[in-house]
């Protein structure tokens, strides 16, 4: 259920200069060592990739905002995962975890869920920009939010019958739904407002290495941007713990969430097998930034293989 992240993660940090097709194989790399490290260190059924929310503060708030070099705010997400894999180690992290209140908790997991349905709106085109308010619904009879629309529908049916895979069969359904729209000329494809064709077309073709982002972090004449001294150090160290900061709610909002759906809290409301979900999630990070992609995380579309019964590491 988080195969989006593939598509959406390299258009959110292309934005920075870095190569699209570079940036979907260091996801998918993340991704694969992030969700290892889960299932063998932890055996959680969590799945790991770039997080959402994080990839979007890397670009365009320290990156674009700011007017950090990408190489930079990925030395700072690499650092970030070497910190978190100490405090891990220590228990640090972990008893931060477990210090929280379990209203702020679960209320942190509801802020990331909304945040993704906000996404996924907005893509739809179901809601787009206004410049008054801020947002405003889109066309209701465009085809893209229809079928979104129509895609949600379905999956509540199904959810609701209780049929196993409910997400996996809406999804196709409303992808079979999109071919015919498009077919009858109803879906207008438009690239360059990121409108694609759903006709399936070389769906099997060699990654796009990552020889440009791939260690770019260790470029130090690029990390420090013309900083140099006291001033790159400092900006390092605020870049490091904005970084550190998002990523620690961001975390525990989803291991609460997802535990929760699984029914796997104790009589205290603290996640099992703590300690080594967070190495995990640490790792990861430190992996992700050095294949060259934002803050590697713990995925709330793990709920996903919850809901179907899944409560092991082979299950992500």
């Amino acid at each position: 259920m988080m195969a989006y992240i593939l598509a959406v993660n390299p258009s959110i940090l292309s934005a920075t200069g870095m190569p699209k097709g570079e940036l979907f194989t260091a996801t998918a790399i993340a991704a694969i060592v992030g969700t290892m490290a889960m299932a063998l260190l932890a055996n959680l059924p969590f799945a790991l990739a770039p997080g959402m929310g994080l990839n979007a503060y890397m670009a365009f708030t320290v990156v674009l905002g700011y007017g950090y070099s990408w190489q930079l705010a990925l030395f700072a997400v690499f650092l970030e995962g070497l910190l978190f894999i100490l405090l891990s180690v220590v228990n640090v992290r972990e008893a931060i975890l477990n210090a929280i209140p379990k209203n702020l908790k679960y209320g942190i997991s509801a802020g990331i869920g909304l945040f993704i349905a906000f996404v996924g709106l907005q893509n739809a085109g179901v809601v787009v920009q206004n410049a008054s308010t801020g947002v405003t619904l889109g066309s209701v009879t465009a085809a893209g939010p229809c079928l979104a629309v129509v895609g949600v529908l379905i999956i509540a049916v199904l959810h609701h019958k209780k049929v196993r895979g409910s997400l996996l069969i809406g999804i196709l359904a409303t992808w079979v739904l999109g071919i015919i729209a498009e077919l009858l000329g109803w879906y207008q494809v438009n690239i360059d407002a990121g409108v694609y064709s759903l006709l399936p077309s070389g769906i099997v073709s060699m990654p796009e290495w990552i020889g440009t982002i791939g260690g770019a972090c260790f470029d130090m004449e690029a990390v420090q941007g013309g900083l140099a001294g006291g001033d790159f150090i400092l900006n390092l160290l605020v870049v490091m713990l904005s970084f550190m900061f998002v990523d620690i709610f961001d975390t525990v909002g989803t291991l609460i969430g997802v535990a929760s759906k699984a029914d796997m809290l104790d009589e205290k409301g603290q996640v099992p097998k703590a300690k080594q979900a967070l190495l995990s999630d640490a790792i990861a990070t430190s992996v992700g930034a050095v294949c060259g992609t934002s803050t590697t995380t713990t995925f709330v579309e793990s709920a996903a293989g919850v809901a179907q019964g899944g409560r092991t590491g082979l299950t992500s």
